[in-house]
């Protein structure tokens, strides 16, 4: 198996809280480590508020490259029959080598029983491995698919959208406002809100990305992706919710106003990041441990 590593010093973790705060004037600090890039300067009299924030998110990305990596958190949720229901995952992320490790759990059954165990995904430049993902796949065999191929580049089929996907969308933002200065999970960061547009993304996105992407702006039945993000001092990127609009066939019946059977489904996707420089360690699969079978439902 190819392992890749990635360490550093790491920072001391923050206090958990969470505290409320208004639109407070100041500077975000210039980015330190290896990065040179400083973060625009939004306070009146400084740049357009407007264009200073769409200048921010649209290098987000560039940040997390060159913070090295971090710890993950994911969650899935959307509202089916008056229900909602999340994919909660948890892992790591090396964005300079581009791959990451999540460990998935999916939502239990209407009696609160647990339909499947959790399942183990490697994210990669373009491909995606998932392992333990039932439909009579051994439990010691990776799936492989490949991301460009999947409608919505998975951003949302896999159960959670790969982290630095999930900061490459906000190159295509439209428009963004600075709500205001918070603090999340111990941490100072700056609340931005806004809209991106998938194609737009997939044009000026990094290499790996662009093929799923592309492939999401075609897959997707609105491609302007409302969303909320948060970045520290540093200008990373500590935490972002896309809002993404898919399309879903009802099951026997055709919705009211649909000629197809296709209803719209809000899917809203989160991703936090903390212990930036953490050391992690993915294994991408070798070729004979991938499933080459088959492959249904992972709920069954």
């Amino acid at each position: 198996m190819v392992v890749q590593r990635r360490g550093g010093r790491r920072r001391a973790k923050a206090v958990a809280g969470c505290v409320a705060g208004g639109l407070l004037a100041g500077l975000l600090a210039t980015v330190s480590g290896c990065s040179s890039q400083t973060v625009a300067d939004e306070r009146p009299g400084g740049a357009p508020g407007a264009a200073a924030a769409v200048a921010v998110l649209q290098q987000a990305a560039d940040v997390l490259v060159s913070s090295g990596s971090s710890r993950v958190r994911t969650t899935l949720e959307t509202a089916t029959g008056g229900t909602r229901v999340s994919i909660e995952g948890s892992g790591a992320y090396d964005f300079e080598q581009r791959r990451g490790r999540l460990r998935l759990v999916l939502p239990r059954d209407a009696t609160g029983a647990a339909e499947h165990g959790p399942i183990t995904e490697l994210l990669a430049s373009g491909a995606l491995f998932m392992r333990n993902r039932g439909a009579g796949i051994p439990s010691d065999k990776w799936v492989r698919v490949d991301t460009a191929g999947i409608p919505d580049g998975n951003l949302v089929t896999g159960g959670a959208t790969d982290p630095l996907t999930a900061a490459e969308l906000l190159r295509g933002v439209r428009r963004a406002s600075l709500v205001g200065e918070e603090g999340l999970d111990g941490a100072l960061v700056r609340h931005y809100r806004g809209t991106t547009d998938i194609g737009r993304a997939a044009k000026v996105a990094s290499h790996g990305v662009r093929g799923p992407l592309r492939a999401a702006a075609k897959g997707f039945t609105d491609p302007l992706v409302p969303f909320d993000a948060y970045l520290d001092g540093l200008g990373r990127l500590r935490e972002v919710r896309h809002r993404f609009t898919v399309t879903s066939r009802a099951s026997g019946t055709r919705p009211a106003g649909s000629a197809d059977g296709r209803r719209a489904v809000g899917v809203a996707s989160t991703t936090e990041l903390y212990d930036f420089g953490v050391e992690t360690a993915v294994e991408l699969p070798k070729p004979a441990d991938i499933y080459t079978g088959k492959v249904g439902s992972p709920q069954k």
